[in-house]
């Protein structure tokens, strides 16, 4: 008996701004087939994405200039479907079909 949930994903659309996407393949937009639940079987959210992103999309070996402490760094919005994830439950939101998530760096340093 297989599980189908454990195997579904969902398609979104994840997009890096303000330097971001020199962590990622200097590529800005990216396809995604999330899988629809994490490692605990509890339904995709941003945080479970954040972790995603990091282990399979990544290519830039400082992940800190992403993450800090397993938790998005301070400095990088995040815009769920063009709204402030701040109005979307943060790292709690669960994951959308289609939804395009943005992450846009406001931090500018030499």
């Amino acid at each position: 008996m297989s599980n189908a949930t454990e195997s579904a994903a969902i398609p979104i659309v994840v997009d890096f701004s303000g330097g971001l996407e020199m962590l990622f393949d200097d590529q800005r937009r990216h396809s995604v087939s999330l899988p629809a639940v994490d490692a605990g079987g509890k339904p995709a959210n941003i945080a479970f994405l954040i972790q995603y992103l990091c282990k399979n999309l990544m290519k830039d070996p400082r992940v800190d200039l992403f993450v800090l402490d397993d938790h998005l760094r301070p400095g990088i919005l995040v815009l769920i479907n063009d709204a402030d994830w701040e109005l979307e439950g943060e790292e709690a939101y669960k994951i959308q079909p289609h939804d395009n998530i943005l992450f846009v760096s406001t931090l500018h340093g030499g």
